[in-house]
């Protein structure tokens, strides 16, 4: 679990961090709200009924003839007239004297002794829910100490925080989807010059460009410029490397020359013998260095246009196939680009058409398609076709299937290890109608359906 966080995407990592931030702050801050809004609704609902109390208070009076307690001030609000209406007064004494408001009927509010002010939530009559000021008096013509009560229904107030607090959840919870979204642009936004560099590098892999666009950040600019550096620096390694192993085949050519010539002079044991090994030196120099020259290639190089690089190949073999008056049906070849160099291309197509005009009896054939992100060449010739196993002998280096034809049989071996260093596939297997077929796949960069 740990491995896989850790293997999260940048911007993953910060909406993650920015969800967790809105989820935890969010809900603190809305509870930190609504109970600021209910103490202060609360408040001023307790203010409202400390001023109905004093009214109240300011209509009592005692009639001494009567020994009743009376009220000589209306409060001005019907609800205390309305039957169970949740409005109510009421008034006490030690000596039972009590005076309610018309609204109570016969119920009573329950009391407690208190001479300073006190507030709190009761349950009135047929069980509502009220909100109770009392507290004690002394009038100035009665002995006894008076309770006086004052009791409201919670409902108005309940009612006002509950739409308080749907409207501020409802509230933060668009306030958290803008925040979520916002900050998911600004991610975006903000990671974009590393999407730019990836897919830099991404064009670099296949070829389309040689280097990073540096009109970048001051803070990515430097990577990216130094990234550039490393592929000058790869990229001259390469070419040192091509160079190097040209000069190295160019170099053996003339001694293996010398001494195939001068092998002449031997008597016949000791010339074959010789001129064996001879073969075999000339067979690996060519191998390896082919295999080096792609290797090299493979990393840094290029995309090339098919048609244009098989075009010089197409042409000679077309000639040599006339000479040899074998027929040579070449299909259109579509303008495709693919990641090689085109070197490699053409000794890759020249080793397996030399191959075909050298077995073909009367006639060999060319066909190129493109299926998704392959291009691939199937070259067939009438020839007398390979087994299975004559197919695995022919791509091992320096395999021949017939010791009388001229050549090493290193060009198939070639070709195999030239297309896989590629990323490609080469396929041998008895054509249909008779003779070889060839087949080499290798990955494109783009694809036009055209077909020049």
């Amino acid at each position: 679990m740990i491995a896989r966080f850790r293997r999260l995407a940048v911007g993953t990592r910060l909406l993650i961090a920015a969800l967790m931030l809105v989820l935890v702050m969010l809900p603190v801050a809305g509870a930190l709200l609504a109970y600021n809004f209910n103490q202060a609704v609360t408040t001023a609902f307790d203010e409202r009924l400390e001023s109905l109390l004093n009214v109240v208070l300011a209509g009592i009076d005692y009639d001494p003839v009567e020994n009743t307690l009376v009220s000589g001030r209306a409060l001005g609000d019907p609800r205390f007239d309305r039957v169970f209406s949740g409005w109510y007064w009421q008034v006490t004494d030690q000596n039972d004297r009590t005076l309610t408001s018309r609204s109570l009927w016969d119920q009573r509010l329950p009391t407690i002794e208190n001479r300073a002010i006190d507030i709190r939530d009761i349950e009135g009559p047929r069980g509502q829910a009220l909100r109770r000021i009392e507290r004690d008096v002394q009038l100035s013509n009665l002995d006894a100490t008076l309770h006086l009560t004052v009791a409201a229904s919670r409902v108005e107030l309940d009612a006002e925080v509950n739409r308080f607090r749907q409207l501020l959840w409802i509230s933060l919870a668009v306030l958290g989807f803008l925040l979520i979204v916002g900050l998911a642009l600004q991610v975006r936004w903000g990671l974009t010059p590393l999407r730019r560099i990836r897919g830099n590098l991404r064009e670099v892999e296949s070829g389309s460009i040689e280097k990073l666009d540096t009109d970048l950040p001051a803070e990515l600019r430097e990577l990216a410029e130094a990234i550039n550096m490393i592929l000058d620096r790869d990229r001259q390694l390469i070419e040192r490397g091509r160079t190097a192993a040209g000069n190295l085949a160019h170099a053996l050519k003339t001694p293996v020359s010398v001494l195939k010539t001068l092998s002449d002079r031997l008597p016949d044991a000791q010339r074959n013998a010789v001129v064996k090994e001879l073969s075999r030196l000339d067979e690996a120099v060519r191998h390896h260095l082919a295999r080096a020259s792609a290797a090299g290639a493979v990393s840094l190089t290029t995309s090339v246009d098919v048609q244009t690089v098989m075009s010089p190949v197409l042409d000679g073999i077309g000639r040599l196939a006339e000479r040899r008056g074998l027929k040579f049906n070449k299909g259109p070849v579509p303008s495709i680009q693919v990641r090689m160099d085109s070197q490699d291309l053409q000794e890759i197509l020249g080793n397996v058409l030399e191959n075909a005009v050298k077995w073909a009896r009367s006639e060999m054939s060319m066909v190129c398609e493109v299926s998704g992100n392959q291009f691939s060449i199937t070259i067939t010739d009438d020839g007398k076709g390979m087994t299975e196993s004559e197919c695995q002998t022919a791509l091992k280096r320096g395999g021949k299937l017939d010791e009388h034809r001229s050549g090493s049989g290193l060009g198939l071996a070639i070709v195999m290890d030239l297309v896989k260093l590629y990323g490609g596939e080469l396929v041998l297997s008895p054509a249909d109608g008779g003779g070889l077929a060839v087949v080499v796949r290798v990955p494109t960069v783009t694809a036009s359906l055209a077909m020049r």
